[in-house]
């Protein structure tokens, strides 16, 4: 049987000026992904669709007759979130949750980090633990919030170890998949080039995992909102948890909705904050270039 020496017209470049071909995807034709339509696509169906979420809010609070008392209107809800920004210690409780969602956002990605990269290096430390690991994924997480409100009070560590433990798990699934998903023969072939550790690791190791590290990065800071507030909710005094709960004790729905518009506007510019520099150190990843 022969086979075909002759390289895909897609593959190559042909050069006629003496100088070797080159790729065509660095000069290809953006995908349909990358088009300026699709690039502008979430600031248009963004404001479409919280327009439409307002207009059938509205809808069954005037028309439907649904209860304030359930459903408060969203000119009540506007009005308590300016309440909220009125009072002067509104301020503290959001720096308090923006403190324990970053600390712990930032302990899951050192700890997921070197735990991934050590188990998808390690295949047979990877079996060992991994029983445990499933173990402690499978817990539910509101189930160690009354454990650490005893070990640690019920100041902000707690929260902190809270929102660690829920975003720890995708950073080092992510990284893990990362890892092992550096194809053996590169390695080989960068060993056979005269490359040391620290060069492998550089050019193609770090590139390669870099992807899958902001993939679970991006998971983790919401999950890291969610371990904060659930803390805060259960076992705190302080943070925009503890405004949850007590609007809830005090019956107050308009301002119950206004921390929970105030929770998502926060956790939305988190997230916009990691898309960001995702953006900045990988801008060669497709999932970067295609805005998916």
């Amino acid at each position: 049987m022969t086979t075909s020496t002759t390289s895909p017209a897609r593959d190559t470049d042909t050069r006629t000026d003496g100088a070797p071909p080159r790729p065509l995807d660095a000069d290809a034709t953006p995908a349909e992904g990358e088009s300026p339509w699709m690039r502008r696509l979430p600031w248009v169906s963004g404001p479409l669709m919280l327009l439409a979420l307002l207009g059938v809010w509205q809808f069954a609070v005037s028309v439907v007759g649904v209860s304030e008392f359930i459903l408060p209107a969203p000119a009540a809800v506007v009005g308590a979130l300016g309440d909220l920004f009125a009072d002067p210690d509104i301020g503290g409780h959001i720096g308090v949750t923006l403190l324990e969602v970053l600390a712990g956002f930032g302990i899951a990605l050192v700890v997921g980090v070197a735990v991934g990269a050590t188990l998808g290096r390690i295949a047979w430390l990877q079996r060992a633990v991994q029983p445990a690991l499933v173990a402690l994924q499978v817990v539910p997480k509101v189930a160690f919030v009354p454990i650490f409100v005893i070990w640690f009070g019920f100041g902000p560590t707690s929260k902190i170890i809270m929102a660690a433990l829920l975003a720890f798990f995708p950073i080092m699934l992510n990284v893990m998949l990362g890892v092992r998903s550096v194809d053996r023969g590169h390695r080989d072939v960068m060993r056979g080039l005269g490359a040391g550790r620290w060069a492998t690791f550089r050019d193609m190791e770090l590139p390669t995992t870099l992807p899958y590290v902001f993939a679970g990065a991006e998971v983790a800071i919401v999950f890291s909102v969610i371990g904060a507030i659930v803390g805060e909710y259960l076992g705190g005094s302080e943070g925009l948890g503890y405004l949850v709960v007590s609007s809830l004790n005090a019956l107050d729905a308009p301002r119950l909705f206004a921390v929970i518009v105030l929770l998502a506007v926060l956790g939305s510019l988190l997230y916009v904050a990691v898309t960001t520099v995702k953006k900045l150190v990988i801008p060669w990843h497709d999932s970067v270039r295609t805005g998916v």
